[in-house]
């Protein structure tokens, strides 16, 4: 159970660190048609934004946290930071052949041309990064007085 909790605290803090960085997205006037929380907010068949941002933070912290702290052992990689990276493209793959379609985005997302695949690539290999560093952090046994 200490491990999950963990990845879910893990997942939480890569969430915050993935939303800034959407956020900032939005404020440059980035591919504003690529709105993660309008998508989740549309496919939830809810109406208020807020519902999209508890969406995004369930899925980030307890699904791709508790995930990555469930299979961690099984995931290449030699550190927990490759390890987060790998993880992080792994979901950024089944999100295009998911989510992206099932939100009318189209496989890859390509209905938002191909800036879409690319941007959100890098915006999971971060949340990766995030996941991974603070998971190794966390899970480091602490140091022995001496």
């Amino acid at each position: 159970m200490a491990r999950l909790s963990k990845g879910i605290f893990a997942g939480f803090i890569a969430t915050i660190v993935l939303s800034l960085l959407m956020i900032m997205k939005a404020m440059m006037g980035m591919m504003p048609n690529l709105n993660v929380i309008a998508m989740l907010t549309h496919m939830s068949g809810a109406s208020s934004p807020l519902v999209g941002w508890v969406m995004h933070f369930m899925i980030g912290s307890v699904v791709w946290g508790g995930l990555f702290a469930l299979l961690y052992d099984r995931i290449p990689g030699g550190s927990a930071l490759m390890k987060g990276i790998v993880f992080g493209v792994g979901a950024w793959l089944l999100m295009m052949v998911m989510v992206m379609p099932m939100a009318g985005a189209g496989l890859f997302g390509m209905n938002f041309g191909m800036a879409a695949p690319v941007m959100t690539l890098m915006l999971h290999i971060i949340f990766g990064m995030v996941l991974g560093l603070v998971y190794g952090f966390r899970a480091a046994p602490a140091p022995a007085n001496s």
